[in-house]
C-alpha cells in the first residue's frame, strides 16, 4: 500500500515531499524486518537454503539477499546518483565482511550462494546495511522534484565497468543497461523500494520454512 501511494505522490511536485516521506516510512518498516532477522535467527539460519531448487527469489539465503539488496543500493545511490565513492570502498567493507566478491552477487547460483553466505562476517554485513541505509536516507531527503527527471546516462556505464561492481556473467551484466536507462524516479522505484519488497518477502518465506523445519526437528 505504501509503495503504491509513494509512486503516485512522486508524480506531482505539490505531493513530492509527502512522497519522499512515504518512501522513507516504507523503508523503515522493511528495515525493521531486516534487523529482526539478526536478532531472531541464528547464523546457520541466515545461511540456510531450504528452497535450493525452487524458482524465485526465495531459492537463496537471507544473508545473500541482504548483501544483494544493499550492495545494489550502495552502487546505485552513490555511483549513479550522488557521483561519489561507494560505502563499500570508502569504509573497506571487502576486508571487514571477508567477502570474496565486490559485485551484486547476481552471478552466484545454488551452492555458490551458500558458500558465499557462510564466508560473510554477519556483524559487519549488518554494519554495512546500516551505513548504506543511512546514506541513502540522507540522499533521498536532499532530493528535489526536479532531480527525479535526471537520467543516469550512458556515460555512467564506463564508471560501473571500471569499478567492476557488476559481473560480466549473463545473469548480472544486464543490470548496467537497466540502471543507465532510468531516471532518478525510476531508480527510486527499483531498487530503493520495490527491490527491497521483493527480496524481503522472499526472506520471510525462507524464515517461515526454517521455523517449520525447526519445529519438526523438536519432536
Amino acid at each position: 500500500m505504501l509503495n503504491k501511494s509513494m509512486q503516485q505522490l512522486l508524480k506531482k511536485e505539490i505531493d513530492f515531499s509527502e512522497g519522499i516521506h512515504t518512501l522513507l516510512q516504507l523503508r523503515r518498516q522493511l528495515m525493521e524486518q531486516v534487523l529482526r532477522f539478526r536478532t531472531e535467527l541464528s547464523g546457520d539460519d541466515l545461511c540456510a537454503m531450504p528452497y535450493l531448487n525452487a524458482r524465485g527469489y526465495h531459492n537463496k539465503t537471507i544473508a545473500y539477499s541482504l548483501w544483494h539488496i544493499f550492495r545494489i543500493e550502495d552502487i546505485v545511490a552513490n555511483t549513479l546518483i550522488a557521483d561519489r565513492e561507494q560505502i563499500f570502498f570508502s569504509q573497506d567493507y571487502k576486508r571487514k565482511m571477508n567477502t570474496p566478491i565486490i559485485t551484486t552477487g547476481n552471478e552466484l547460483v545454488k551452492e555458490e550462494i551458500a558458500a558465499f553466505s557462510r564466508q560473510l562476517d554477519i556483524d559487519e554485513l549488518y554494519q554495512y546495511i546500516t551505513d548504506v541505509d543511512r546514506t541513502t536516507t540522507e540522499l533521498l531527503q536532499a532530493l528535489s522534484f526536479a532531480d527525479l527527471k535526471k537520467r543516469v546516462g550512458s556515460e555512467k556505464k564506463k564508471d560501473l565497468e571500471s569499478l567492476q561492481v557488476v559481473s560480466e556473467d549473463e545473469n548480472a551484466r544486464w543490470l548496467i543497461d537497466y540502471w543507465c536507462s532510468k531516471d532518478v524516479r525510476g531508480l527510486i522505484q527499483m531498487p530503493f523500494s520495490r527491490h527491497w519488497i521483493m527480496h524481503i518477502e522472499a526472506c520471510l518465506r525462507i524464515e517461515q520454512k526454517l521455523v517449520t523445519i525447526h519445529s519438526q526437528c523438536s519432536f
